[in-house]
């Protein structure tokens, strides 16, 4: 029932913003393209039949005329998307981003879909808290940030181009060329070296969160929600000095990822905009790593930007419940048809190594029947999330990211060649050209000069 009122709101929502947003781009005078308003005579009911002049008569924009008017808008905002996962496999001579890959971004694939900007990540997972793990965690790191290089400077510098400032991004787009920026998702691979910092930001690394899916030596994460397990509550001590570190060299500090209380720390601290890389509205899908409208709110004050992800269980409802719920289940029963059972983690690691690749075989089997039952998420979905966050907390405090090849993609919008999906239905819901583009990039880019102004602030007082 919360999920079918909340459907009506948003469609609520979403009618209101034609009407009062955006109706004349949705209704052609049809007496010229300037936009202007038609007049008309006032007259009572009774007269109207009669009357010897007709108002001029608006003419409803067609399928056709909408989907031209979009693609003209699509070309010309700068689209940028902060969330790509990468492997360093794909960014080598023989397989690279050049050619035609399975993964849901690849320079044909941006080209295709008219994406020019993508957030290449450095991710690493989070393990041990120990000399071992960092120096393994430092080492997967410099990987990742060694081959978004290679491609930019060595694979294909005539078609794509490491950006470090908004002004970049601007020059290279209007070059025509697409533009790569980079993102660090974990600072795990810091440790407890905080020089390592300036390294990452010397790399090209303008956003950083300080922690994944597992606690860090920074901050707690998300994932201790479900038993109320947590390390730090909050930020550490070196957490504290890690966002004041980049408020110093002017790397975007991103919440996507963390605890609620170390969120909450975040923006206490720093002095510069936030950014939350790949989240979406908790109010509408009920997932730890979504915001409640608390931190959305908070996010508004501090003038940061909430880049709505495009990830199936974070911005459908039904979808996540039955992920939570329901799929163990399912897979228990369908796994005994096939004549096997589902294991635990630690069952998986006790069979011997022929025995593990046999049962990830038959899960294999299982995944096409699961997700075939699994409710879908589309780009309706999506841009539904995107509604609300601007209705809550307005329009320039909202982005768009996908999370495309981490788990990210929904019916619409499930690789970078679709990308122009999502600017049909902002067209279609009455976003304006100017509020599209500040969705796309616009607002980003406006954090991230501020942080990299508040940094410089900050430098010259040292």
């Amino acid at each position: 029932m919360m999920s079918m009122l909340l459907s009506v709101k948003l469609h609520l929502f979403s009618l209101g913003r034609l009407s009062l947003v955006a109706a004349a781009s949705f209704v052609l005078v049809a007496c010229g393209e300037s936009g202007s308003e038609s007049t008309s005579t006032s007259s009572n009911v009774e007269n109207s039949m009669e009357a010897t002049s007709s108002p001029t008569e608006a003419v409803e924009e067609t399928e056709d005329e909408l989907i031209a008017r979009a693609q003209g808008i699509h070309e010309r905002v700068i689209t940028l998307d902060t969330h790509v996962d990468i492997n360093a496999d794909n960014f080598v001579s023989g397989n690279n981003y050049t050619m035609s890959l399975d993964t849901q971004v690849t320079l044909p694939k941006m080209e295709d879909g008219g994406l020019d900007v993508a957030w290449f990540i450095v991710y690493t997972g989070q393990g041990e808290l120990n000399d071992d793990g960092y120096a393994a965690a430092y080492a997967n790191a410099i990987e990742k940030f060694e081959a978004i290089h290679r491609l930019t400077e060595e694979i294909a510098p005539d078609r794509i181009e490491l950006a470090y400032t908004s002004d970049d991004v601007r020059r290279i787009a209007a070059s025509g060329k697409k533009v790569a920026m980079i993102g660090i998702e974990n600072a795990y691979p810091v440790g407890l070296d905080l020089s390592n910092i300036e390294d990452f930001h010397r790399r090209g690394g303008r956003y950083m969160s300080l922690a994944h899916n597992g606690h860090s030596q920074f901050a707690d994460s998300n994932t201790g929600e479900a038993n109320n397990d947590y390390l730090h509550n909050g930020l550490s001590d070196l957490g504290r000095e890690a966002v004041a570190e980049m408020n110093r060299l002017g790397i975007m500090v991103d919440i996507s990822h963390p605890s609620i209380d170390a969120i909450s720390e975040m923006l206490d601290l720093s002095v510069a905009p936030v950014i939350a890389s790949h989240s979406s509205a908790r109010a509408l899908t009920d997932h730890t790593r979504n915001l409640s409208d608390d931190l959305l709110m908070r996010v508004k004050e501090n003038g940061g930007v909430v880049q709505t992800v495009a990830f199936s269980s974070y911005i459908n409802e039904e979808r996540r419940v039955f992920l939570a719920t329901e799929r163990q289940q399912i897979m228990e029963e369908k796994a005994r048809e096939y004549g096997f059972e589902i294991l635990t983690s630690e069952e998986i690691d006790a069979l011997e190594p022929i025995a593990q690749e046999t049962y990830q075989q038959n899960l294999r089997r299982l995944f096409p029947e699961i997700e075939m039952l699994a409710p879908k998420a589309n780009v309706e979905d999506f841009v539904d999330h995107i509604d609300y966050i601007v209705d809550l907390i307005g329009l320039e405090h909202v982005g768009i990211s996908s999370d495309f090849d981490g788990g990210g993609g929904v019916m619409g919008w499930n690789d970078a060649s679709e990308t122009f999906n999502v600017t049909l239905e902002l067209v279609r819901r009455g976003y304006t050209e100017e509020e599209i583009g500040m969705l796309w990039s616009g607002n980003t880019l406006r954090v991230l000069d501020e942080v990299q102004r508040i940094a410089a602030e900050i430098q010259a007082e040292a």
